[in-house]
């Protein structure tokens, strides 16, 4: 890390400080590691999503600062439902699905924390693992004894529902005391003296201190990060088809890719700071080409190609830088099949039934997918330099297509002039051929 700030001041240079609880005090914790500091996550899906890396990332660079990170997953929370920046009370699961999702999740987090390191590596906890020893009329006599029904009003969470049409409920009311609760019992058996979240979890977080003060005498902190907004108005970690999930099956690592590549001018320099470990210096140069050259769009590919590392790895990230350049003439050598497929999400397909077992000719291949109209128009295009098997360029002398041309054994992609693009997808090769 820089030589120049320290921990808190690289989070605020980066711009993911919203509030903090007595931030020079804070400052002083973070000054003196190993603190230990945690962020819940309610487990509602069996995949992460972008906006997931937010929280995520800052604890990996608190764990970079010598710091101990706690994981926490909210199986007992995620049965009750946060109200927090919801309009209306969102599905509850039963403890099935939870567990479903908790075990996937729980995969994913390994990719960006260490918890092995003995110092200061990370802990992945479960809060259903302390409420389930908790009857109703403990839960009311320990936590909720200390807090007021006007000081629960009064939290902006609660109050933007109260005034709406849906109401909110008892169950998500009592939330708040649930993650105060979460706050203390990592506090009294892991020394857990800070929280970190999005700034609609202040009012929530706020609680925890407040119990811990209340029960023990001793103070706890607070850093909340700003909710990610878009210049255009658009909902970030959503596109068109939904979602941007972490998991390759959901999101492949080119859409992945595709999603940060295409960011807006306006929003790519502070998605660099908050999603990428580049240097603040080199993040300034970037900045600079976004106003010098924006058709470059340098910025946006070194944050696709960073943040696509940190979820896929370099291998994925490769292959996804790849796949943005096939569509433009790149080799196809560095593509998994997954992202092939993804790349040709938007390309017109033709699928065979039936084995490649012997050489195709390309005159016919063009014409029975349609991709040109007739033989002679491939013959012509053939002699002008226009046809292309996996962007590679073929001649008259070439008007078979071999089987070893095959892409993973079953496809291939055509091209027509420098647009015209065409997959063909054939059966599974011959395993006797």
């Amino acid at each position: 890390m820089s030589d120049i700030l320290g921990c808190l001041e690289d989070f605020e240079h980066r711009g993911l400080v919203q509030d903090t609880t007595d931030r020079e005090n804070l400052r002083r914790l973070l000054n003196k590691p190993p603190a230990t500091l945690y962020a819940g996550f309610d487990p509602t899906a069996d995949s992460l999503h972008v906006g997931s890396l937010v929280p995520l990332l800052a604890l990996r660079r608190m764990q970079r600062w010598g710091h101990r990170p706690i994981v926490l997953a909210g199986g007992a929370t995620g049965m009750v439902g946060d109200p927090s920046g919801k309009s209306k009370e969102r599905n509850l699961l039963d403890r099935d699905a939870l567990n479903h999702n908790i075990a996937s999740v729980k995969k994913q987090m390994s990719a960006f924390l260490d918890f092995d390191t003995k110092e200061n590596g990370a802990i992945l906890v479960d809060n259903a693992e302390w409420f389930s020893k908790w009857n109703y009329l403990e839960f009311l006599r320990d936590i909720g004894k200390h807090f007021t029904l006007s000081y629960m009003m009064a939290k902006d969470s609660v109050k933007s529902r109260m005034g709406g049409d849906s109401g909110i409920s008892y169950t998500e009311f009592s939330y708040m005391l649930l993650q105060a609760a979460d706050f203390l019992h990592l506090f009294q058996n892991h020394g857990c003296t800070l929280q970190i979240g999005g700034s609609d979890q202040w009012g929530n977080m706020t609680a925890g201190t407040e119990l811990i003060r209340r029960t023990t005498g001793k103070h706890a902190h607070v850093l909340t990060m700003p909710l990610l907004t878009k210049a255009d108005g658009g909902k970030f970690g959503k596109t068109e088809e939904g979602t941007v999930w972490l998991d390759p099956e959901r999101t492949s690592p080119y859409q992945l890719f595709q999603y940060f590549v295409r960011q807006d001018d306006r929003d790519v320099v502070s998605m660099l700071k908050t999603f990428t470990f580049l240097p603040l210096d080199q993040i300034t140069q970037l900045a600079e080409e976004v106003l010098s050259n924006p058709a470059g769009r340098q910025a946006q590919k070194a944050l696709a190609r960073e943040v696509t590392t940190l979820v896929h790895g370099t291998q994925a990230a490769e292959s996804a830088e790849a796949g943005a350049k096939v569509l433009f003439g790149g080799s196809v050598d560095q593509l998994n099949e997954a992202d092939l497929l993804a790349v040709a999400a938007d390309i017109p397909r033709t699928t065979f039934d039936k084995n490649f077992t012997e050489a195709c000719a390309v005159v016919d291949l063009f014409v029975e997918t349609g991709l040109l109209r007739s033989k002679g128009e491939v013959r012509r295009l053939l002699d002008q330099g226009g046809i292309y098997i996996n962007n590679e360029r073929l001649t008259r002398e070439q008007p078979q297509i071999s089987e070893n041309q095959l892409l993973f054994g079953r496809y291939l992609l055509l091209r027509a002039g420098k647009k015209k693009y065409h997959l063909v997808a054939f059966s599974a090769a011959d395993p006797s051929s």
